[in-house]
Order: C-alpha cells, then structure tokens, then sequence
C-alpha cells in the first residue's frame, strides 16, 4: 500500500529457541529504535547470547519472528542480514593486518576499491587506529584490539548493531574508558545497537533501555532509572543495584526489601546491626552488617563514623513490596 509507513528499527515477535526438551527462549517480545542502544541484561544462561545469535541468524528460532525495518529477516541467512557483530573474543585474523581485517570482508562483498580505502581510512581516523594500520592483533593491547573489532563492524555500515559481551576481556579502568566512546560512535545513529552483557554497571552506563532475562524469559525492559527504582519483581529489585537490595523475610504475604543507601544509624531502637566489614570508597563507605535477618548491605557517607553496633532504620515511602507466592512488587 502507498502511504503505509513501514515499521523501523528491530522488533521481535514472540522469539521462541528450544534446544531439546529445553526451552532456553521463551516468547520474547521487544523492539529497539533506530539509534536506541538496548541491553540484555541478566545471569548466565537466561537467554541472552541466545536472543543475539538469533537476530544474527547464526542459529534459527523454533518460533517468532524478526523484523528489521519492516522486512522479515527470520528465515534470511547471516550473510544477507547485514548485521555489524563485535565479539567478546574480537574474532580477528591473527595473521591479517589492521587493514587487511577491515578490507576482507569488503573486498569479498565486490565493492571497489577506492571506496574500501575511503572508508577504512576514515574509520581509522575515528577510532585512532591510523598508527596501527599495518600491525597485526599481536602487536595491539586489549583496547586496541577491540577498537579494531569495533572499526569492522563500523566499515560494513550495516542496518543493525549486535555486540556480544564486547569489553568482559578488558581491565575495569580500559572498560571505563571505552564506555564512553561506544556510546559516541554506535547510539544516535541510524542503526539500532542490542548490546549484550552480565555487567550492569556497563549497560547502565551505556544502554538506553535495558531488557532484564532470567531462564529465557523477560522480566522487565525500560531505562536504568525505572528498573532501580520500580523493579517488577523481587528477582528485578535483587539483580539490578550494587551493593545488593536489603531483603526481609515474608510477613502476611509481603516480602519488604530495602536499598542499602536508604539505611540509616537511629539514636534508640531499630534492626539490631553489627559492623562486620567496612569499606571505605572516598566519598562513601560500604558496612557489611551483621542483622537478625542475616547479612545486609548499607551505604553512607564516608566522613561518618559510626560505633560497632547500633540500631537501623529506613524511611517507610523507600520500602519496596513484593508479594510472597509470585515476586511481583505491590504498589
């Protein structure tokens, strides 16, 4: 039809994997804007990687569709998805240069080749990579070598962008770095980015929107925000915070569970605690306590001095409720 504007970005329509008997996918259902950075976040073995090679096409659902654009891509092969992938193991050709590893897959795509020199140069440039054009992934750092990974993906100017576990090979402050230029280079663009990831202090820094699994099932998607501060389940309010939510044993149906940074010391009364562990962090500090309901979490200021043991508290309106049988938070 005319007129009929067709759907963009990337959406899954009840994605369904089963290996076996064993349901690894179940239904999954969620979209992701051109230039909207989302993030698979969970446990191993929730489905994450799973829903990646999917889209990918590396392996085929067993239910569910994929669309990309308004196109129907389930049943395409990889080849003709064009997808830019970055991989947890970079995945290059050790004994390729930097731009050997970038012009291959062009070069074997047919394009000419004054465009292959135009856009390898430009993509070096941006990732200051030009330096080590002609040194091969043994020769590079960590970083380096995940740039490079990242420029592949860059030059084939695909329709989508799936990053697999891309920094988890890196040290915490590389990562840290790199944070930030993934976010310049890949989100905004025209392209949807599904980024993979166990660290959510990673998708929080990176992701638009995060998509919380757990054994193959969506629990909650929405921004970094929304999850900590409105978690669906009691399984959304445990994974997503660090240090760990607070949580207190079921009374009358309820679970109540409260934020490590929302205890407080009181003057008299309140939840026994005894110090076990403190962890000094600059501006903050860690306590590791000791309580009738096992070991909790606080956080506070770290010029605070606080005695062995004392009484805790929390403001009431910063509980969250969960109900007992299924976990789901109660308003």
């Amino acid at each position: 039809m005319s007129g009929v504007q067709r759907p963009q970005g990337l959406v899954l329509e009840g994605l369904e994997r089963r290996v076996g008997s064993n349901l690894v996918l179940d239904g999954l259902n969620l979209s992701v804007a051109p230039g909207e950075c989302l993030a698979l976040l969970g446990p191993s073995g929730c489905g994450k990687t799973t829903t990646l090679r999917l889209i990918a096409g590396l392996d085929q659902p067993s239910a569910g569709r994929i669309r990309l654009d308004g196109d129907d891509i389930t049943r395409q092969p990889p080849s003709r998805r064009e997808v830019g992938m970055v991989f947890q193991s970079y995945a290059l050709y050790p004994h390729l240069t930097v731009e050997r590893n970038l012009s291959l897959g062009m070069e074997l795509r047919g394009l000419p080749r004054e465009r292959i020199a135009a856009q390898i140069s430009s993509v070096l440039e941006l990732l200051q990579l030009e330096p080590q054009r002609r040194r091969r992934p043994a020769e590079l750092s960590g970083g380096q070598r995940q740039r490079v990974a990242l420029a592949r993906a860059l030059v084939r100017q695909p329709r989508l962008f799936l990053l697999d576990e891309p920094m988890s090979n890196l040290d915490a402050q590389l990562r840290e770095d790199l944070r930030a230029e993934l976010r310049l280079l890949l989100c905004g663009g025209p392209q949807p980015v599904v980024y993979v990831t166990h660290d959510q202090q990673e998708a929080m820094g990176l992701a638009d929107r995060i998509a919380v699994l757990h054994q193959g099932r969506l629990q909650q998607i929405g921004s970094p925000r929304e999850l900590y501060d409105q978690p669906a389940n009691l399984f959304v309010a445990g994974f997503i915070g660090r240090p760990r939510i607070n949580v207190l044993p079921a009374e009358a149906g309820c679970i109540r569970a409260v934020r490590p940074e929302h205890l407080e010391p009181l003057a008299e009364g309140g939840l026994p605690a005894r110090v076990l562990l403190r962890e000094w962090q600059g501006a903050s500090q860690l306590l590791q306590l000791e309580t009738p309901h096992g070991r909790w979490r606080m956080v506070c200021d770290g010029r605070v001095e606080l005695a062995e043991s004392f009484g805790l508290g929390w403001p009431p309106a910063r509980e969250l409720r969960f109900e007992a049988g299924s976990g789901r938070r109660l308003h």
